[in-house]
């Protein structure tokens, strides 16, 4: 058996014009090593497995779809205090609705988020395989931590200066030592 193709997508994307508009159309996802080895990488994790998607994409109304389905996955990613692997298992609901009356956002960095994240401008494709793969970014842990490991107080400064502690940091750290100097009796 020849090796699967790393470039390969995830998914063959569903052209609008060819989906049946009465019945929904199932979708199932389950990734090969080769192209979990690429998600993973795209997405910085140490290790991926058991990825699945699973769902349908159904239409809603005339000119509306929705995609609605659920993403299961294991997850490796370093712990943020002591690097050690920590391993989650993801199991997520996800929905996607494509509107055409929907535009299309501007690539811009600072900009404020819809209300309803779920609608998308609908093209001429659906790609459940970006799907799982937005969904799957989405829910990871954002700071994992091995059991039992506390971010201890650390301390940085230029060489001959008092580091400044965690304490000194907090907003009334200083009005709390000015009281405190102000209170106390000159010698």
């Amino acid at each position: 058996m020849a090796d699967a193709d790393p470039a390969r997508p995830l998914f063959t994307p569903l052209r609008v014009a060819d989906l049946p508009t009465s019945r929904p159309t199932p979708v199932e996802i389950r990734p090969d090593a080769a192209q979990m080895a690429r998600l993973a990488e795209e997405l910085g994790l140490s290790d991926l497995r058991k990825v699945s998607f699973t769902g349908e994409v159904k239409a809603e109304g005339k000119r509306r779809w929705r995609l609605k389905g659920k993403l299961g996955a294991t997850v490796v990613q370093p712990c943020i205090v002591t690097l050690a692997p920590v391993t989650t298992r993801i199991e997520e609901e996800v929905v996607r609705r494509y509107d055409p009356s929907v535009e299309a956002l501007p690539e811009i960095d600072d900009m404020e988020m819809p209300e309803d994240d779920s609608v998308e401008p609908l093209g001429e494709v659906i790609d459940p395989g970006v799907v799982l793969a937005e969904a799957l970014a989405l829910a990871l842990p954002l700071y994992p931590r091995a059991e039992g490991a506390e971010m201890e107080e650390a301390q940085f400064t230029e060489p001959g200066k008092q580091a400044m502690t965690d304490e000194e940091t907090k907003p009334f750290a200083g009005l709390a030592a000015l009281k405190a100097k102000m209170e106390k009796p000159e010698e």
